[in-house]
């Protein structure tokens, strides 16, 4: 893929950056107080500080300077506003997310913050021109949808990233992963010359893959620093305007294997982890009677971890579904003759998965164990 290079690049400057600002981050939360306290509806078990959003703010600011020097990459950040206003977005749902850590903001007042956010994308250009819907053809967004989409998309996103944020690394992963595939996936199609060179999408998407993977060292479990409401929001928005500019832009000639119904669904099947657990939080909130941010402990995370998994166990085991639905959308658009392959593969991963991580298979060799003394005594 053309110009990979230098996306690479952006890519790892992101990611340094981001590492050597953890430690400031988290030395600073401390001494504000910035810090997340333990409760009967977290996981942790100790004060942990806050200050990943603000290390990965930094990173992405960096980076995004790093891109302007590379000549290739600055046309595209100078060939629109988008760009700017994906700064400006990023900046506006960072401090949201920061006053939310603090006081905890009411629902009406963050969801204003992230239609703000949104507007700013929306009036700057980044934002989806087009979508093709199942059975309904091809459709031209015109102007009077376009805000109201728009927000919408932000406030999905950005909500299904603040809702798996429940354990140490499990949202960095996801979003590390995520937007790696849909930097190679919006390259590839500029390739193919579905998309144009200056989309900021792949760009967006280096930049937001970079800052995760900078973040995890320390948000890995046992968690040093914690991302906040104001990091998961940033990375929702950071997820939701590369998905807009690569997914809602794609003609409907680019539609090939298991989406060509729809060429936006691939940026949802590639978060469809975060995505499937917003909604049943929505679902089953609202069937309780409780608002939809009122926390619980009924994610998909919380339920891997009742079934006996631990922390880091469960993290990699929505780390591997993240990254086989990546694989799903990657390998067609390489090579068209995998699509038959596919089933063969989902089969495979769900035996390996039952076999490496059921909870049951633990419990029968603990039993065994216990029965079987001079084992136990072997081990030691």
């Amino acid at each position: 893929m053309r110009g990979i290079g230098s996306y690479a690049v952006v890519l790892l400057v992101g990611a340094l950056v981001t590492l050597v600002a953890n430690g400031p981050a988290r030395r600073i939360s401390m001494r504000i107080g910035y810090t997340a306290q333990p409760d009967v509806r977290k996981v942790h078990k100790t004060v942990t500080p806050y200050g990943g959003g603000a290390a990965m703010l930094v990173g992405f600011c960096i980076a995004l300077l790093a891109a302007f020097l590379i000549p290739s990459l600055r046309t595209i950040i100078t060939s629109s506003h988008e760009m700017l206003g994906v700064l400006l977005a990023t900046g506006v749902i960072f401090v949201v997310g920061v006053i939310d850590d603090f006081r905890e903001m009411s629902a009406p007042g963050k969801v204003a913050g992230q239609f703000l956010a949104a507007s700013i994308l929306y009036f700057s250009g980044c934002t989806m021109y087009q979508l093709k819907l199942p059975f309904a053809g091809f459709v031209v967004l015109g102007p009077s949808m376009l805000p109201i989409i728009t927000a919408i998309w932000v406030f999905t996103l950005s909500n299904a990233v603040n809702l798996i944020d429940g354990l140490d690394g499990l949202a960095g992963g996801i979003v590390a992963i995520a937007s790696g595939t849909l930097c190679v996936y919006g390259l590839r199609l500029e390739d193919l010359g579905l998309l144009p060179a200056t989309n900021v999408g792949p760009l967006i998407a280096a930049l937001t893959c970079g800052i995760c993977l900078g973040f995890l060292r320390d948000n890995f479990h046992p968690a040093k620093l914690f991302m906040g409401d104001a990091g998961a929001l940033m990375l929702g928005l950071l997820m939701s305007a590369s998905t807009m500019v690569i997914g809602g832009r794609t003609p409907p000639a680019s539609g090939q294997t298991f989406f060509f119904f729809a060429p936006l669904l691939i940026p949802v099947f590639i978060l469809g982890v975060p995505l499937l657990d917003a909604i049943w939080a929505f679902v089953r909130r609202t069937a309780s009677g409780q608002g939809f941010h009122t926390p619980d402990k009924n994610h998909v995370h919380h339920r891997l971890m009742r079934l006996g998994h631990g922390q880091r166990r469960t993290v990699i085991i929505l780390w591997l579904w993240t990254a086989l639905l990546c694989g799903f959308v990657l390998l067609p658009i390489f090579e068209a003759s995998t699509n038959v392959y596919i089933p063969f593969g989902v089969a495979f991963m769900l035996i390996v998965l039952f076999t490496w991580f059921s909870p049951l298979l633990n419990r029968t060799s603990g039993k065994h164990e216990a029965q079987d003394p001079s084992r136990k005594n072997a081990t030691r």
